[in-house]
Formats: structure tokens, C-alpha cells, sequence
């Protein structure tokens, strides 16, 4: 009889889905970004101590890289992603 030690409990991950621009908007707005103009159907978002400026597009469904990239340039964890969007 083998004695494997049993395996790990694996932590269950969230998978980052197409989300409507309302609802990233107020993930970002939670997290400290201000609105500072909209360029065409393309919101542009600031924070101070952030370099670049985060850009919601006015997307029925952004797609999931595009949601990535943001919370990239915002310097934002998975969690604190999930933790706000359960928020909004």
C-alpha cells in the first residue's frame, strides 16, 4: 500500500470575464481613479502615483485582456480585482 501524502488543497481561482465598461468603470473608481475625459466611445482614468492613465473602452463585453492590461497599468492584484468587482 502506497503512503502518499495527501495533495494540497487547491485554492479555487476566479477566471477574469468580459465585463461591460459600467461595471469595470466602478472597480477603478473603487480603487482611486478619478474620470478625466472621454476621447470617443474611450474613458481615460488618472490616479495620483499611477504613471499611466487607465482607458475603459465603452464596450458592451471588454474583453479579458484588455481588463488585464488595466489592472497592469493600475499596479492591481487578482484579488483586489475580485474583491472590488464584488463590490460593484
Amino acid at each position: 500500500m502506497s503512503t502518499n501524502p495527501p495533495e494540497p488543497a487547491r485554492k479555487s481561482k476566479r477566471r477574469i470575464t468580459p465585463l461591460s465598461w459600467k461595471r469595470l468603470r466602478c472597480v477603478f473608481e473603487k480603487d482611486g481613479f478619478t474620470f478625466r475625459r472621454q476621447e470617443g466611445d474611450h474613458l481615460i482614468f488618472a490616479k495620483p502615483g499611477c504613471l499611466r492613465p487607465v482607458v475603459i473602452p465603452a464596450y458592451d463585453a471588454i474583453d479579458a485582456e484588455i481588463i488585464k492590461r488595466n489592472m497592469r497599468t493600475a499596479g492591481m492584484s487578482r484579488e483586489r480585482y475580485f474583491d472590488l468587482l464584488d463590490l460593484c
